[in-house]
């Protein structure tokens, strides 16, 4: 064991990018995803646009959406 008690001195980044990498392919590819809400709503759905700040949610057979990632409390492919 080292002297440092196991712990190591390097930090872990504080952004990877890897959201950005799996919006983009979701978006790309078109691929369904389920939204869930920190209010416990559940939208699905095609990504087809996202930034910094939010995804915008295209649905059949109801209107456009665009959701705040702070709003958002996980995303699954479906």
């Amino acid at each position: 064991m080292s002297s440092s008690g196991g712990k190591s001195k390097t930090r872990a980044p504080e952004q990877t990018y890897e959201e950005l990498v799996y919006l983009k392919h979701l978006a790309e590819k078109q691929i369904p995803v389920r939204v869930r809400l920190s209010n416990d709503e559940e939208i699905e759905g095609v990504i087809e646009f996202y930034d910094d700040s939010f995804i915008r949610i295209t649905r059949k057979d109801a209107p456009n959406m665009f959701l705040f990632k702070h709003d958002i409390k996980y995303l699954s492919e479906i």
